[in-house]
């Protein structure tokens, strides 16, 4: 579904509410479970994962500038606040406070829905951010638990391993273009455009973005990037999106403010 709303200086603002099964599903409570958080000291211990998008420009129905914001959480996350108002509400605050936060604006709570339209604008690819399965990890300890009869099991994980390496270090690196934002000063972001003109679909990068690198393979060895950033980051607030049709990745970067 789209919510329409203003900033608080009366720009027009939509935000459209998209599900996945890639974005992790919260737990799952009733009602009268999710006031019981809402009334304790710490209301925190509920959370629902998101991924909140890249503003992008778009014209409203009147041909109006206006911003527009793609937000996705779980299918099933999205289904509940279908039977639930309380959910649904709880939901709308956190991501305001979400979006304010993270791109340093305002919204107004005096919110409406969309009727006729489930979505403005065209919705762009995210990377959704998951847990990364520790698989290589699991197979080391494994192999360190390995009974001396059996060595060949450990050096096959061994190859493998070497293997995989070497062929990442190989890939080519890709053209790319950091920017500071502001340009003047300490920066409160930095944003990366990455060209990637053999990618056809964002499901074949992975990308991470550590205190100060940015790291990002792909399927097949099409290209690899291994980076370190002049600034220290906000690694769990950044995000990342890639254009289909220009071919290029951008990953917005928040900076921890200087100490």
């Amino acid at each position: 579904f789209c919510m329409k709303t203003r900033t608080d200086t009366g720009e027009k603002v939509f935000i459209n509410i998209c599900h996945s099964e890639d974005v992790p599903e919260p737990k799952d409570l009733s009602d009268d479970e999710l006031l019981k958080v809402l009334e304790s000291e710490d209301p925190t211990q509920f959370r629902i994962p998101m991924s909140i998008g890249e503003p992008h420009v778009e014209l409203d129905k009147t041909g109006g500038g206006c911003t527009a914001y793609d937000v996705i959480v779980h299918s099933n996350f999205l289904k509940k606040m279908d039977k639930s108002q309380l959910f649904k509400t709880f939901f709308l605050t956190i991501m305001c406070e979400g979006i304010e936060e993270k791109y340093n604006i305002l919204l107004k709570r005096d919110w409406i829905f969309l009727k006729n339209r489930k979505f403005v604008g065209k919705l762009a690819e995210q990377n959704v951010r998951t847990k990364s399965k520790p698989l290589i990890m699991d197979m080391d300890s494994v192999g360190d638990q390995l009974p001396e009869e059996q060595p060949e099991k450990r050096n096959l994980i061994t190859e493998v391993q070497e293997h995989e390496e070497m062929l990442i270090k190989k890939a080519p690196e890709p053209k790319f273009t950091i920017i500071q934002e502001p340009h003047e000063g300490y920066p409160e972001f930095l944003v990366a455009e990455i060209h990637l003109p053999n990618i056809k679909t964002a499901q074949s990068l992975t990308l991470d973005v550590g205190e100060d690198r940015l790291l990002l393979t792909t399927r097949s060895h099409v290209y690899h990037l291994d980076i370190f950033l002049p600034f220290d980051l906000i690694s769990e607030e950044c995000g990342a999106q890639f254009d289909r049709v220009s071919k290029v990745l951008t990953v917005t970067m928040p900076v921890k403010p200087a100490s």
